[in-house]
């Protein structure tokens, strides 16, 4: 900022321009406003270098010169006046064209000033409309992360609403409460239920004051906040009971955020009035919600439980019906072979000699067929006496499930590829191929052993009765000799004949296109 020395003040010129008549005063006062200028000039060219600081004092400043200009320029025709007035005495003629001179510079000089003062407003509106742009941008940033935020929020209600493209919980679910049937899990829920009831009776379901006034009227205050507690209580049960309704094993986290959610929302909204869902309230509704959800779950096992039991049943009594038969079948062909002995012994006993030999044959035959049926009619026996009796099957099915899949099961049929055949039916599109069939007094223990040895192999990690392993054959084969000691053939080759001439036929036919 410029500093004015004493000797540059309006007042000092002033005096000097005062004893005119001396005229050297008069000549010193004009230069001491020259050199006044000059220093002015080179302070505004610092000004300019130092980037114009203190605008606002610079605007004062000029403001201030301007009128002390003036003050100068009514002075100069003051003095002009006078000397014309005292021309003649003085003879100042020389001395008033060098004044008029430097008048004209301090002219030029003066417009020096207002074109530099032009250029400062002109800067100083820049800067100012470089803050106003500063803080516009300091606002608009300020809105993007407002908006930033409620996109975020905006996901995250997305998470909560829409559980039908959020399939987050695949992995394993862990019991929270592991009941033995579906009707401990009922008996639990009517329980939950029953406690939520109570807190609702009791008015300690939400955080509430009745003392409230409308219009100075405490009935009419009281009878608001009653309404606001059922209001928020029915909207909070009508979301929970919505979530706990359609809660399935991929969306029960998501249903527990979205009750939560809308606990914190409807809390939200009656702040103003004081009410407010306990928390209490809220677990007894989480509790509700993974109760039902294993209730679900139990029911769905119980069913696929009592599903196998039939299919058990049913497979036992198609064995127990073969068995049977074959019994019957059995027992009449011994008692045939038995009278066509005695018949044949006494044939014998009245035959020639020359006839003897071939009955005797004859006779022969009959008695090792008596004994083969004596000893399946034992086989067939020991099945009927022994449930446990049966055959282990170990089969495949290549277009269905691919390579190296296989199926270990067990029938206690007398002709398991039936239920080899039963399997391959229109579920399926091809049929098993059968690896093995393994015959053993205990076909279950047998099965289970298989089962738990290969338990990390199994396709169907959840359900323990689907009964498909992804392993090589050769570790099955190797799993049954240790733990059965009778000779097993395996077949090492699945044959998959439908399968093979599938993929021949659609070979073939996408050569023909090409």
């Amino acid at each position: 900022m410029y500093k004015e020395k004493w000797y540059h003040s309006p007042w000092i010129i002033g005096l000097l321009f005062a004893v005119w008549i001396l005229i050297v005063p008069v000549i010193l006062a004009i230069i001491l406003i020259i050199k006044r200028n000059k220093e002015m000039k080179i302070t505004a060219k610092k000004w300019e270098e130092q980037g114009f600081a203190d605008l606002i004092d610079v605007k004062e400043r000029v403001k201030i010169l301007e009128t002390e200009y003036q003050e100068l320029i009514n002075k100069k025709t003051a003095i002009q006046k006078v000397l014309e007035k005292y021309a003649p005495i003085l003879d100042l003629n020389e001395t008033k064209g060098k004044m008029v001179s430097q008048i004209e510079e301090l002219e030029i000089k003066k417009n020096n000033i207002l074109s530099t003062v032009n250029d400062l407003e002109a800067l100083a509106d820049l800067k100012e409309a470089a803050n106003k742009m500063t803080e516009n941008i300091d606002g608009l940033t300020t809105k993007k992360q407002e908006i930033h935020n409620q996109i975020a929020e905006l996901q995250q209600n997305i998470i909560v609403l829409k559980d039908e493209i959020l399939m987050q919980s695949f992995g394993f679910y862990e019991a929270k409460y592991g009941f033995e049937s579906s009707e401990a899990y009922q008996a639990k829920l009517d329980e939950i239920r029953k406690r939520q009831k109570e807190l609702v009776k009791s008015k300690n379901a939400t955080h509430h004051s009745l003392d409230w006034t409308i219009g100075d009227d405490r009935k009419k205050g009281k009878e608001f906040i009653q309404d606001t507690i059922k209001l928020i209580l029915r909207a909070f049960n009508n979301e929970c009971d919505n979530a706990i309704m359609k809660v399935k094993f991929n969306n029960i986290e998501v249903s527990e955020k979205r009750i939560k959610k809308v606990f914190e929302d409807l809390n939200k909204l009656t702040d103003m009035q004081r009410v407010s869902i306990t928390r209490s309230y809220l677990e007894l509704k989480l509790e509700e919600l993974y109760l039902k959800y294993e209730f679900e779950q139990k029911k769905q096992e119980e069913k696929e439980e009592q599903q196998a039991i039939k299919e058990r049943m049913r497979e036992e009594a198609l064995a127990l019906k073969e068995l049977e038969k074959a019994k019957e079948k059995v027992e009449k062909e011994e008692k045939h072979f038995e009278q066509a002995i005695e018949k044949m012994n006494k044939q014998i006993e009245t035959a020639k000699d020359k006839d003897l030999q071939k009955l005797y044959a004859k006779l022969k035959e009959l008695e090792d067929q008596l004994e083969e049926t004596k000893k399946n009619k034992e086989d067939v026996l020991f099945r009927v006496q022994n449930t446990r009796a049966g055959y282990v099957y170990i089969i495949s099915n290549i277009g269905s499930f691919g390579e190296d899949v296989y199926k270990i099961g067990m029938t206690r049929r007398l002709e398991p590829m039936d239920r080899v055949k039963e399997l391959g039916d229109a579920s399926v599109p091809f049929t098993f191929d059968v690896h093995a069939l393994i015959f053993s007094d205990d076909a279950p223990t047998l099965e289970n052993e298989l089962h738990k040895a290969l338990a990390n192999n199994k396709v169907n990690k959840v359900n323990d009765r689907k009964e498909f392993f992804r392993v090589n054959l050769k570790e099955i084969e190797s799993l049954v000799r240790k733990n059965h000691n009778k000779t097993v053939e395996f077949t090492k080759l699945a044959e998959a004949a439908e399968y093979r001439k599938s993929q021949q036929f659609t070979n073939d036919l996408l050569q023909v296109v090409s």
